[in-house]
């Protein structure tokens, strides 16, 4: 197994990473929900944020990928978690507006990807953020995410933060499992009617530990 960071060329694997880590242990994540798209078009768009001249947490820069014989079998994102939800709205404005959806199509998707507001915590903008883990199904269960974990934290250390951040859908009990296995500790969450509505779960819940 080794580690390296994404490049543009993982494009496809960070978009799947990014789906499947919003979805957790539920059929839809916040892309399924927020853009209301068949997968292969909404696997697209997310491919192309991930490449956008606009950086987010969802761009390939911001990825570390674990490899099993040259195969990339899984991955995570690791930032500062100071202007995370900004750098995240301003890559998807362009994104859609590169896409040529109409401003109609793009308020729908805004109004529809809303519901997050109620239980999303960022934590504190000093701390280091830590979001979308995912492994590929056929390497479960080998320490990748411990391995992709551990390295997270590392890098969070040499950018000289002390605390980091990771969020999860509250009933997904083997990402908790998990982190809690890397030493995070149960930090807040939050519950909202309309979320648990959609997204079949009823909020998130987020954890810290010490970098």
């Amino acid at each position: 197994m080794t580690i390296r960071r994404a490049t543009s060329d993982d494009a496809d694997f960070i978009a799947w990473t990014i789906l499947a880590a919003q979805r957790g242990h539920r059929p839809r994540g916040w892309f399924d929900i927020a853009l209301d798209w068949p997968e292969t078009r909404c696997r697209t768009l997310v491919k192309s944020i991930a490449t956008h001249r606009q950086v987010s947490c969802w761009h390939v820069s911001t990825f570390w990928i674990a490899e099993i014989d040259g195969a990339a079998a899984a991955a995570l994102c690791a930032v500062p978690a100071s202007g995370v939800v900004a750098a995240q709205r301003a890559a998807m404005q362009q994104a859609l507006h590169d896409a040529g959806i109409d401003p109609a199509e793009q308020a729908a998707i805004s109004r529809r990807g809303a519901y997050v507001r109620s239980c999303w915590m960022p934590g504190d903008d000093a701390n280091w953020f830590i979001e979308h883990v995912a492994t590929t199904p056929a390497c479960r269960g080998r320490g990748l995410t411990q391995a992709l974990l551990a390295h997270a934290l590392a890098e969070g250390a040499r950018a000289g933060h002390t605390r980091t951040t990771i969020s999860f859908y509250i009933g997904n009990d083997v990402a908790e499992r998990c982190y809690a296995k890397a030493g995070f500790v149960f930090a807040e969450e939050r519950r909202d009617p309309e979320f648990e509505v959609l997204t079949g779960t009823p909020g998130f819940r987020r954890f810290e530990r010490a970098v």
